[in-house]
Order: C-alpha cells, then structure tokens, then sequence
C-alpha cells in the first residue's frame, strides 16, 4: 500500500490564511456604534460611582474628625475626675478632720471642681453613664464584684465603683461596677424548692 502523502502548503496558500486571519480580526474590532456607546455608558457610570463612594467616605472621614477627634483626649481627662473622687474619699475617711470645718469646706470646693468638669463634659457630647439600680449592661458596665442583696433581682447595680462615660455613641469607657446576687442561704432554698418541684411532678407522672 502507498502511503497517504501530506500536502505541503505553499507560500500563496499561507498568504491567504494570514489575510482571512486579519479579516477576521478586524471585524471583531470593528464594534457596532450602538455597542461603543454602551460600553462608554458603562464605564462613566462605574466612575461616577466610584467617585460618589469616595466622596462618601471623605464625608464619614471628615464628620469623625469633628465629632471624636478628641476621643483620646477627652479619655485622658477622665483621670481628673478619678483622682477628685479618690481625694474625697481619702479625706472623708481621715480620722483627724472628721465633722471639722476644714473637712466640710475642702469638699465643698471639690464637688464645684467635680461639676465644673461634668458640666465641661456635657458641653462637649461627653455623658456619664447611669448605674445605680440599672441592669447589667456589658456594653456600657463592667462587674468588679458581687454584693448579696436578696432586696433586689441578681445582676442589679448598687454601687458605682468609677464612673463610665459615652462620647456621643461611642463608648469612652466602661463603668466599674458591683452587682447584686441572692444570698447563700436563698440560693440553697431556692434549689432544694426546685427539687422538690421536680420529685412532685415525676411522682405525678406517675
């Protein structure tokens, strides 16, 4: 048997391959009007949204600069408020100027220091958090202790250890604070009442 002889192309044939090539290819360049002008609606739209975004997030950038550009400042400050209230405690339980003259003025002068600096605050969108007989919020307070207090709901605020602050919306500092919880006693009650709840209802189903 012969065998199959490939064909060689020629110069001519390879010369008519390269021009279909690039009849082709310019076609596919050659795009519709309709179509440029679509492409061209497309692209101005993502830059007009892109700029919009940006402007966006320069409004946002330049409102939190306005509005907490003080933030750290403003924490730092909070210091003068603690040390007012721990030199208050200090006097108050020096035995020496108990029930004198010289104690009741020396705290009079510091709780006018101590609302001048409250009063600042406010002015300047900085609260202190309320507390005292408020329920546990941990986003706002933090428990430093538990107090048996069978007068009130376990988790209730009954005293303030240092105050916490909002700035704005945001949180400047938590709370320190104690909660109340049930007494040993209460507790154990509490659990054998349970208990013997449960015995009652198996012995029902009975």
């Amino acid at each position: 048997m012969e065998k199959d002889e490939k064909k060689v192309p020629d110069a001519n044939d390879l010369k008519d391959e390269k021009i279909e090539s690039n009849k082709d290819s310019t076609k596919q360049n050659e795009l519709d009007p309709k179509q440029k002008i679509k492409e061209l609606e497309d692209k101005l739209t993502r830059n007009l949204a892109e700029m919009e975004n940006q402007r966006r997030r320069f409004e946002k950038e330049k409102e939190d600069a306005f509005d907490y550009g003080g933030f750290a400042f403003a924490r730092e400050t909070l210091n003068l408020i603690d040390n007012l209230e721990r030199s208050k405690k200090s006097l108050e339980n020096d035995d020496s100027l108990k029930n004198s003259d010289t104690l009741k003025k020396t705290l009079d002068h510091l709780e006018i220091i101590n609302k001048d600096l409250i009063s600042i605050f406010k002015k300047n969108n900085i609260e202190p958090i309320l507390c005292i007989n408020k329920k546990l919020d941990p986003n706002f307070h933090q428990a430093m202790m538990e107090i048996e207090d069978d007068q009130k709901e376990p988790g209730i605020i009954i005293e303030e250890i240092q105050k916490g602050f909002m700035m704005r919306d945001r949180l400047l500092r938590p709370a320190l604070v104690a909660v109340s919880k049930k007494t040993e006693k209460n507790t154990k009650n509490e659990s054998d009442d349970n208990k013997s709840k449960e015995n009652q209802d198996k012995s029902i189903n009975k």
